[in-house]
This record gives C-alpha cells, structure tokens and sequence, in this order.
C-alpha cells in the first residue's frame, strides 16, 4: 500500500522538452514510473526518446496542454518543471483539466503566484491534489517517483515520511533504508503549500501498511503545532518528529521562504514542545530521530 502514488499511476511531465525536465524523467522511468508523455505547447505534436525501466527506448509524445494529454494518454498525474514565472499559468492550466494530482519542484515561484493558483484550485472544488511547490516531491519505493527523490535509498517498507525538506527527507529515507518506506513525501518549505502535513498524516493514518510515521518540520509559521492538534485528536498511530533549525537565529529568513522566527513563534523549540504535547516522540538531530522511529517500530 502507499499514499497518492502506486505502479498504476500514469504520468505525464509538464516541460518534458526542457533541460530540467528531459533529465527527471529519464530518472523517473528508470525508478518505475509509468510516463504516458509530456506537455509543451511550442513541441506539440513531436515526440522525445527515453529508456524504459527495463533498457529499453521509448518515443513518448509531447501534447499542447495537460487537457489534451489526459485525453489521449488517460494520464491521471503530473509533475511541473516549469520556471518559476510560468509555474501559476502550469498549475491553473493542470487544475482546470482536473488532473487528480499534480507535483510541482519548482523552487522560487512568487508567494502570491501560489496563493492565487492554491485558491484557484479550491475555487473549482480543489479536485487537484498539489504537491509542492519547492519540493523534492513524492516516492513510494519500488513502484514509482514523481520527483526528483533518488530511486536507489531505500525499499519498501512501514515507515510513512512526510518532510518540508528535500534534502531531509533524503536523509531520513538512507537513516531507515534497513526498514524501508511506504510513501516518501517531500511537501515544501514555502509559506504557501499545496499539501500540508496534516493531510499526508492523515492519509497515512488510514494506509494499513504504514505502520509509523516520521514528520520533518522547520522553524518558521504554525504549520507543526497544527499537525501537533490533528494528531492528538485523530491519529493512533506512532508518530516521530523532527524540527530543523535549533540553532537558528531570530529574525533572519533561513533557506527556505517559510522558515522566518519572529519571537518565541515558529521556533524549532515551540514546535518541539507542541508536538511532545501531542505524544508525538521529538528527535534533536536526524539521527536521533531514525533511531527513534527504529525503537518505536521494532516495540510494535
């Protein structure tokens, strides 16, 4: 089992032609994943070459819009290597296909370009489940990627990561390689994101072979203190956590746009303390974190 991504998914790469684009999905089909083909309006109607999993070369078509791509491929899921002053029209464009999900890796899109495309979605009964964006995006080991995620970490296995961090949640997945993962989600560190902690801990609450969870938090907004009130009141699962950015200091923005302290707000110890209130096991490095998660699996 998995969270929003299996073998059957069909995927197609919204700037497949680009230099971004051609790279990911070469990876993506080497990890499993079933591309369908590709969108570029300027390409439409000509076709790209890549190896399959197996070796062997594919010709995948490139459409004119995510619509048209739906239509003639059944492709229920999208990723975006789209610049960031194109990324709004990508998204609006992916949502009014009605595309059921959509990731975007994107780094730097304007924090307004995303509120607008974010409210865009739930304008139209949010039927699109965005991922992203400036995210490493989303694996379930074994069967497929829609990121930008390495393939080879890990395997399969009961232990379901949803991270703010790209190259955290890497981490983590090498840390638990012994134990594997169901799903790996990577959902951004921008202010403004389209898949929240609380709904792939939810998701994962109700995935029979995910057997315990790992969140990846930062300083910066209130995003871990909610997923800390959700969690006390909805899960029964294991939950074990992590806030980057202990040492941060006060005021200054950190990386990611997100990750701004003002005062005793948004700081990695508040959110430590929110979580350990909610029962949720709290790790100060990565590494304490793995090897809690490892004893709470292995006492299971």
């Amino acid at each position: 089992m998995s969270i929003y991504l299996n073998r059957n998914n069909k995927v197609i790469v919204q700037g497949i032609t680009g230099g971004e684009g051609t790279k990911h999905t070469a990876l993506m089909l080497k990890a499993g994943t079933n591309i369908v083909g590709g969108v570029n309006a300027r390409k439409a109607g000509t076709t790209v070459t890549h190896l399959d999993a197996a070796g062997r070369e594919i010709e995948l078509p490139v459409f004119a819009t995510v619509a048209e791509a739906m239509e003639k491929t059944g492709a229920d899921t999208s990723i975006a290597f789209v610049p960031p002053a194109f990324s709004k029209d990508a998204i609006i464009e992916a949502v009014d296909a009605e595309i059921p999900l959509l990731v975007v890796i994107t780094e730097g899109i304007p924090v307004q370009d995303t509120a607008y495309a974010w409210a865009y979605n739930v304008d139209k009964g949010n039927k699109t489940r965005i991922i992203g964006p400036n995210c490493p995006g989303i694996i379930t080991p074994g069967e497929a990627l829609v990121g930008i995620t390495p393939n080879n970490i890990t395997g399969k296995g009961p232990i379901g990561l949803v991270s703010k961090s790209g190259t955290l949640t890497y981490q983590m997945m090498y840390e638990l390689r012994d134990l594997g993962f169901s799903t790996a989600i990577g959902i951004g560190g921008d202010p403004v994101v389209g898949t929240t902690h609380i709904d792939a801990i939810e998701a994962f609450e109700q995935d029979p072979e995910t057997k315990v969870i790992v969140m990846i938090g930062e300083i910066g907004g209130d995003a871990e203190e909610r997923a800390a009130e959700y969690i006390k009141a909805n899960v029964t699962k294991p939950v074990v956590g992590y806030v980057a950015g202990f040492t941060a200091p006060e005021g200054k923005t950190m990386g990611h746009a997100g990750a701004i302290v003002s005062g005793s707000s948004g700081t990695a110890q508040a959110k430590k303390e929110a979580l350990e209130a909610a029962g949720v096991k709290v790790g100060k490095t990565p590494s304490e974190t793995a090897r809690l998660a490892r004893e709470i699996y292995e006492s299971l």
